[in-house]
């Protein structure tokens, strides 16, 4: 449920800034503001206390955003924010955005595990290949798992490319199991 709503939230925001630049920098000052949000005590006290005024949190978040820079249309959304009582859902919109803004530019992300560390090249390749059977850009976020004893696996949003060989004989397994 919280996601749907963080996700209304980001294409408001996203919809409201005319360029794909002024997005990026929202994200990034968004960003910013959610790493003070999670320092400070005190800051996420006042954000997120329902005994806190709105004015107060208001007040807060213009002074913070002008030492952080906020344009005008990024202190309303904040505000609308502190209005609606999401202000603890910062995190979870800035990821949100940062989705919609890769899929405006046609950019899927995949999680890919491997049982050794891959160079440059093979990176590459992977995204290649991911990129043919998704249609879109592929950048990847890359980890490794010795347990997967050779090949990798990639999610790419819900589906996994699953290529290990711990996922090939644990398919084979269920095949001897099943017969």
């Amino acid at each position: 449920m919280s996601m749907a709503i963080a996700s209304r939230f980001a294409r408001a925001l996203g919809d409201i800034l005319n360029t794909l630049e002024a997005a990026d920098d929202a994200v990034a000052k968004l960003s910013a503001f959610q790493e003070l949000q999670e320092e400070s005590v005190d800051l996420r006290n006042i954000l997120i206390s329902p005994g806190v005024s709105a004015r107060t949190k208001k007040s807060a978040v213009s002074r913070l955003g002008g030492q952080l820079g906020f344009s005008p249309i990024l202190k309303n959304f904040l505000y609308v924010l502190i209005d609606h009582r999401r202000t603890a859902m910062i995190g979870e919109i800035v990821e949100s955005l940062k989705s919609q803004l890769d899929e405006r530019r046609g950019i899927v992300r995949a999680n890919v595990v491997s049982a050794r560390p891959l160079d440059e090249a093979l990176r590459r390749e992977i995204e290649t290949a991911l990129g043919r059977t998704t249609g879109k850009q592929v950048v990847g976020k890359y980890a490794v798992d010795e347990a997967l004893i050779g090949g990798l696996v990639a999610h790419v949003g819900s589906v996994a490319y699953d290529g290990s060989v711990r996922g090939r004989l644990q398919a084979m397994r269920g095949r001897l199991v099943r017969s």
